[in-house]
């Protein structure tokens, strides 16, 4: 039996990992951590320690705090900033014995820029839309000239931290695009990009030592809320459904080792298609699984276990294949206040009664 921290816990990003490990039936105690304690109690962890925020400076003192009490065998970071800030004292976290599974801190901070990892993408070759960084009006006015399609449509989006389809707005009307910026004080911090089309895929992957241990493909077939954003990106899928595809089985993988030469840990790769059909990376989420894990675990490919099997027994998997080792055509739906459901179209075309 293990004792292994999940930090986050309580959200969208930590709740299936939380609940992966335990179905993963080796009686570990599983420790959340989360600064809203209004989400932590929630969750199924067996423990729950309610921290400050990652960009609080109490932070890393309550951390170093909880790994001395705990002493857990294993720490898995399930948010792009927490785990940023807190691999800035990773020597005295792994002096507390605890282990994790993480790349090196170059790596982490090319991934949680969007910019510096579009960079990385371009250099190494792979097909990926043109950007622009806005300083200014004149940046944007040229890059609504130079980057718009058909209808003049940019992609306007945030460059710092953060998921959920940060700062994201197609837009081409150049009064409408500005305000989006200065609302956000984001001269200087917002990239113009070649609009994608709507259609996304996404490869997650664990990689040991340079190695790919496991690689699955998802498409998301809708975000939840949509309406909600201005963008209709979200960061929360409504509706999965695991796939293979050779162009992404290509991709994939040259984007992360596009940022990382010896891949070590998590790399959640998100795509879009352009209109050439080809998936071009847009980010790399790093060290961190999609909220979507548990649709994995429950088909059969439980990658938070793989992951606590590595770090603490130093147990790498016994696969038939390490590329999309899960039957296409596996849904995972997603609604508020019900539990996400696994199925296929076909089921669903047998309960669903239509009548037009």
């Amino acid at each position: 039996m293990a004792k292994i921290i999940i930090t986050g816990a309580g959200s969208a990003q930590s709740n299936g990992v939380i609940n992966s490990l335990i179905m993963g039936g080796d009686d570990d105690e599983i420790i959340g951590l989360g600064s809203d304690p209004t989400e932590l109690v929630m969750c199924a962890s067996h423990k729950k320690y309610h921290m400050p925020h990652a960009r609080r400076p109490e932070y890393k003192e309550a951390l170093l705090k909880v790994l001395n009490l705990e002493k857990p065998d294993m720490i898995h970071f399930q948010h792009d900033l927490e785990l940023a800030m807190a691999l800035k004292f990773r020597e005295e976290i792994e002096a507390t014995g605890v282990r994790m599974l993480v790349p090196d801190y170059e790596t982490i901070d090319t991934c949680v820029h969007k910019y510096k990892s579009w960079q990385k993408f371009k250099a190494a070759g792979i097909t990926v839309p043109e950007n622009k960084v806005i300083h200014n009006e004149d940046d944007l006015k040229d890059a609504l000239a130079t980057l718009g399609n058909s209808k003049g449509t940019i992609w306007l989006r945030s460059m710092s931290i953060g998921g959920g389809g940060k700062g994201a707005l197609p837009t081409n009307d150049f009064d409408e695009a500005r305000e989006w910026i200065e609302k956000s004080n984001g001269w200087g911090d917002f990239v113009a990009a070649q609009l994608l089309t709507p259609e996304t895929i996404t490869w997650l992957s664990i990689w040991y030592k340079g190695e790919l241990v496991v690689g699955q493909t998802r498409k998301r077939n809708g975000w939840a809320h949509s309406a909600l954003s201005p963008s209709g990106v979200t960061g929360v899928t409504k509706v999965g459904e695991t796939c293979s595809h050779p162009l992404v089985d290509d991709i994939a993988p040259r984007a992360v080792k596009a940022v990382s030469e010896v891949p070590h840990g998590i790399y959640g790769v998100d795509m879009a298609f352009d209109e050439n059909g080809i998936p071009n990376p847009t980010e790399i989420n790093i060290s961190r699984f999609f909220t979507t894990v548990q649709f994995f675990t429950e088909a059969g490919l439980n990658m938070p276990k793989i992951l606590k099997d590595i770090v603490v027994h130093d147990k790498l998997p016994q696969l038939a294949t390490k590329h999309n080792p899960l039957p296409d055509g596996l849904l995972w739906l997603r609604l508020m206040d019900a539990p996400p459901m696994l199925t296929t179209q076909q089921k669903i075309e047998e309960q669903v009664i239509k009548v037009w």
